[in-house]
This record gives C-alpha cells, sequence and structure tokens, in this order.
C-alpha cells in the first residue's frame, strides 16, 4: 500500500520533540517509550523529582516498588498533567495491601498527544480525516516487607506505542528497595527502571507495492513490501536517594530528599526536594530538577497538599504542583487521591 496523505510538519515537530524531552546533547533520541521517565504524581513533582527513598503514597509504583509494603494503607489516585505543547499526561494507581507484610499495585500511565488533520497535496486544508498517537505503560506492582526496617518490590509493565496506524510494544521489569535505616528519620532508596527488550514500530503504512525487476515484463510488478524500522531500547533509569526527617514531632514534620540518577539517554544529575507538614493535614513542597545537568530544561518545583478525613470511613487527598521549564510554558499537575 502506498502511502498518500502526508501528517503536517507540526504534528511531526510535535511528537519528535516529546520524544527527545529528555534534553542531553549526546544521548537524546536514542531510546524510544521516553514518556517513561517523565515524574508521576504532584507530591513527587513539586519536591523536585527526589522521592525514591520518600515514597510514601501509591506513586511508589512508579517511584520505588520496595516502598509500597512500608505504606500503612491502601490508596487510589488520579493524575493529570496538561504536558509540554498541550499533551496531556495522565497517570492512575491503586494499593492493596496482601496480609501483614506485602502489597500489590497496579498502575496505567499514559501520553496523549491529541490528534491532527491529514492533509494531501489536492486537499491542503484537511480531508476530514484525522491520525492519533499515544504512548501506555500497565503496570502490576509486588512488593513485601522482609523486616520492619527492609522491603523490596518488582513492577511488570507492558509498554505500547500508537503513532497513526503503526505501533510498537514490549514488556520491561523495574526492581526497587526501601531501607529505614538505625538512625532516626533516615530512609535508602534504590531503584531500577525499565530493564527489557528493544521496541520497534510496525503498521499498515509501512507496506508498499514494488516491481523487483522493472527492466523486464511478464514478472509480477505489485509485491507486497514491507518497509522495516529501526529498533531502540528502552530507557533505562538507576536512581539512587536519601529522605531524612529533620523535624518529627505530632504536629510538624520537615522533610528534605536527594536522588542522584543515571540515565541511558541523558547525563547524571541530582534532584533535591522538601516538604513540611502541618498536623497531617496541610503540606507544603519545594524543589530544584536537574542539577550539574547543563542542558536540563526543568529546574524550580513547588507545591502543596491538602488531607480531609471522611467521617471515618477514609481520606481524601489533593496534591498540586508547579514545574519551571526553560524555552516552554511552565506545567502543573493535579491529582486526587482515596485513602482506604
Amino acid at each position: 500500500m502506498r502511502l498518500r496523505s502526508r501528517i503536517n510538519f507540526k504534528s511531526i515537530f510535535l511528537i519528535f520533540l516529546l520524544n527527545t524531552a529528555v534534553f542531553a546533547q549526546n544521548k537524546v533520541g536514542t531510546t524510544a517509550a521516553p514518556f517513561l521517565g517523565i515524574s508521576i504524581g504532584p507530591r513527587a513533582q513539586a519536591m523536585g523529582s527526589a522521592y525514591v527513598a520518600d515514597a510514601n503514597d501509591v506513586t511508589a509504583l512508579y517511584w520505588n516498588p520496595g516502598a509500597l509494603a512500608m505504606l500503612p494503607s491502601g490508596e487510589f489516585m488520579v493524575s493529570h498533567t496538561t504536558w509540554l505543547l498541550g499533551t496531556g499526561f495522565n497517570w492512575l494507581g491503586l494499593r492493596i495491601q496482601l496480609g501483614s507484610e506485602t502489597a500489590l499495585g497496579v498502575s496505567l500511565t499514559q501520553l496523549d498527544y491529541g490528534r491532527d488533520e491529514i492533509t494531501t497535496l489536492e486537499q491542503q486544508e484537511g480531508t476530514g480525516r484525522y491520525w492519533d498517537a499515544q504512548d501506555l505503560a500497565f503496570g502490576l506492582t509486588l512488593s513485601k516487607a522482609l523486616t520492619n526496617r527492609f522491603a523490596i518490590g518488582g513492577t511488570f509493565k507492558y509498554i505500547a506505542r500508537h503513532i497513526w496506524n503503526e505501533t510498537a510494544s514490549t514488556i520491561a521489569l523495574d526492581l526497587g528497595f526501601l531501607f529505614h535505616t538505625n538512625f532516626e528519620g533516615l530512609r535508602l532508596g534504590m531503584n531500577i527502571s525499565n530493564y527489557g527488550p528493544d521496541m520497534q514500530l510496525a503498521g499498515d503504512d509501512l507496506l508498499y507495492r514494488i516491481d523487483i525487476d522493472p527492466e523486464h515484463s511478464g514478472n509480477n510488478e505489485t509485491l507486497v513490501a514491507r518497509l522495516k524500522t529501526d529498533s531502540y531500547p528502552l530507557p533505562l533509569y538507576f536512581r539512587i536517594g536519601l529522605a531524612y526527617d529533620l523535624i518529627k514531632e505530632s504536629k510538624n514534620r520537615l522533610t528534605f530528599a536527594a536522588d542522584a540518577l543515571h540515565p541511558t539517554d541523558n547525563v547524571e544529575s541530582v534532584n533535591l526536594g522538601g516538604e513540611y507538614l502541618w498536623n497531617n493535614v496541610f503540606a507544603l513542597r519545594a524543589g530544584y530538577k536537574g542539577l550539574f545537568d547543563d542542558d536540563s530544561r526543568e529546574s524550580w518545583t513547588a507545591g502543596l497538599g491538602l488531607r480531609y478525613s471522611l467521617f471515618g470511613i477514609g481520606i481524601i487527598r489533593i496534591d498540586y504542583a508547579f514545574l519551571t521549564f526553560k524555552d516552554f510554558s511552565d506545567i502543573q499537575t493535579f491529582a486526587v487521591s482515596y485513602i482506604f
């Protein structure tokens, strides 16, 4: 099948830009599915994405599967971010307790690029048909506390990409642990994310007809061939972090966190963050992302959170984050959680 329709340049540029949004100089574009590196949850985002050792909500499904077993309650969260260039980044996660030491979690991540009208040389104002694109990741997590201070966990993920009529999919594994040290208030965490096979796009738009011997007649002039696309590895992330409660009283808690990140599609960097929690009800957060990465487009972050008890049947938590970007509009993230 010969492809006759064309997607306009603006749409192609949008996908290319978002797929290289990690912003390194020498590694950008070397991996598939870079949406896997977008930070999850406004609490973590507001703390500069320094969250591997301080993941104490359901977003531990992303940040540190080992921390999931240390959470005291079940939780369900829905999060939405108006991401770069008007795209939508959505996440939902659920944690369920299985016994006293084991927790199970499921998560769904979506980056929606939206849709755009298809144009042709004959119909440059549009054909009335539309193309769309999105990235998806579905995760299943199991976490277990081996002692009251140490827990490990893993996430099995199915990852899929869809660009018009082309798709790619693969599976991946995340591993993490959390350790509450003997030094009161100090926690250490580690996470390795997205270990799995390469991704390769395939679809109907890569089919076309070919004459293998155009100099002679009598042969089949309409053999169907398939264009072969390159395969790309997943972005592999290694994170190690610490969190420390500088103040831990009945009505006041002040936490500092720091993460070191080693990615395969960017340079190493450090994220810093802090949170002040009053009466376990109201939280203020701030952080800095991408320290030591000279090409980072992200920097200062801030946010807040509010918890409200539902008459003994659970807790509602609302979180908000504000992220500053160089050369792009600033980003806002909202999330609502039900803790049961």
